[in-house]
């Protein structure tokens, strides 16, 4: 989503790299380029004006390391006040005093509130705790229908009274909470019907199911796409309802991004979860500091750690890690680990996290396109010819390329690719006796860096 935000502030801190020291006037001319391009990415001016400020004052006051360029220290700057502009901590969910924590979910039609509701019940379920789904929006068509399907997805329970009327919100609520008392549910989450517009009935209805269950949170999901009237339904829900933190969803996609920048601020209300994709697992708890690293392109590593401790079972890692160093490893292994990696998200997203990388033309390489048919060729060979791909020759290749629907050239380029890793991990691992890590010939390392 932040994309062309990232690339812009990118643009400024290169020219920056050949200032050898910064003036106050080179300050405000570079803030003044940092204010054009928080407002083409949409931010409300409210917020851009509170951030230039901000990074100017931090820059008066700030004591200059001589160790740092130009272009160190302002991005030092702008992703401290970033931080600030995003809410400066993470904010987790409330606790209740007595079970069951009850999470009132708000929003407008179509801002994904009812997805996002089975989605945070994924997230607490993979955290231990016994969820409830609750039916309270009657007003739509199949919006139970579909909470249902949801909730069987994310295997937790969902209340619901399909033949209540819209009027019965509030008795369907406190019947669900009596039903999750029973049950030992930790964690009631009501989806409450939206409008098409934030209207007096809207609020009206809201009001009366959140005086039925007396929620801990009162949680408004936005949609991050819909740019600066995001802030606006937030600002309109927040002088009606006694809101306690927010949801974005649809970070995943191609908006400036400008909303996500203008919510907490403008709100004074923390982001707590954002939706990063279309699965019921692509909700995150939402770090500022995380967020601002992965704006100024400089990745988002302790998100990747964490999906990556979710994604991959430990001992089959060591499993892995042993067949790498005996230059053990097959295209059956290459299969398992992308099924793993697939679990983290996509590859251009994931890559985003890792620090310089978000830089690279991920996006031409259609590196995401191209896992699946990588995987229909693997699919298409024989447990033999996975096992020892060295067998995989004329007529086995034109088998294997008819099979996955792809040509022999591709068969060809995925074998020689898949070879000339192994041919490299070899010479890595000192032939696979246990020798000393070495590198191939003609192959450098970083500078600093060392087996």
């Amino acid at each position: 989503m932040f994309d062309t935000l990232s690339g812009r502030l990118d643009d400024i801190f290169t020219r920056l790299r050949s200032k050898g020291r910064l003036s106050e006037k080179q300050i405000d001319e570079v803030l003044r380029e940092i204010r054009l391009a928080l407002l083409e990415a949409d931010v409300s001016l409210k917020v851009v004006k509170a951030f230039v400020r901000d990074v100017k004052e931090r820059a008066e006051g700030a004591e200059i390391h001589k160790s740092l360029t130009p272009a160190q220290q302002v991005i030092k700057l702008v992703h401290a006040a970033l931080i600030d502009v995003l809410g400066h901590e993470t904010v987790g969910l409330q606790h209740s005093p007595a079970p069951p924590r009850k999470i009132l979910i708000a929003g407008l039609q179509g801002s994904g509130k009812t997805t996002a509701a089975a989605k945070l019940a994924k997230l607490l379920k993979t955290q231990g705790r016994k969820p409830m789904l609750t039916a309270c929006d009657l007003r739509r068509p199949a919006a139970i229908r579909q909470l249902q399907l949801l909730a069987e997805q994310a295997g937790v329970p969902v209340y619901a009274e399909p033949d209540a009327s819209p009027e019965d919100a509030p008795g369907v609520a406190e019947r669900a909470l009596s039903a999750a008392k029973d049950e030992g549910a930790t964690d009631l989450i009501v989806d409450t019907a939206g409008r098409l517009h934030v209207d007096p009935d809207l609020m009206a209805e809201l009001g009366s199911v959140a005086k039925a269950v007396s929620p801990t949170e009162t949680l408004l999901v936005c949609d991050a796409m819909t740019g600066q009237d995001a802030v606006n339904v937030a600002q309109s829900f927040l002088e009606e309802v006694e809101l306690t933190g927010i949801v974005l969803t649809k970070l995943d996609g191609d908006a400036r991004g400008g909303a996500a920048l203008s919510m907490a601020y403008v709100t004074g209300r923390p982001i707590k979860f954002a939706g990063v994709g279309e699965k019921l697992g692509d909700l995150e708890p939402f770090h500022p500091d995380r967020m601002a690293s992965r704006i100024l392109g400089m990745g988002d590593v302790l998100t990747l750690i964490e999906k990556a401790e979710s994604a991959f079972d430990e001992a089959e890692a060591r499993k892995m890690e042993e067949k790498l160093r005996k230059a053990d490893f097959t295209f059956e292994d290459f299969l398992n680990q992308m099924q793993a990696l697939k679990k983290m998200g996509p590859l251009s997203q994931v890559m985003g996290m890792i620090p310089g990388m978000s830089k690279l033309p991920v996006g031409d390489m259609q590196v995401d396109d191209q896992l699946p048919k990588i995987e229909a060729i693997i699919r298409s060979m024989t447990p033999q010819e996975r096992n020892d791909p060295s067998i995989i020759k004329g007529r086995r290749r034109a088998r294997i390329a008819a099979g996955s629907g792809t040509t022999i050239q591709e068969v060809n380029k995925l074998v020689k690719q898949f070879d000339q890793v192994r041919k490299m991990v070899k010479a890595m691992s000192g032939g696979g006796k246990g020798g000393k890590m070495r590198l191939p010939a003609g192959m450098k390392l970083p500078p600093g860096m060392k087996f």
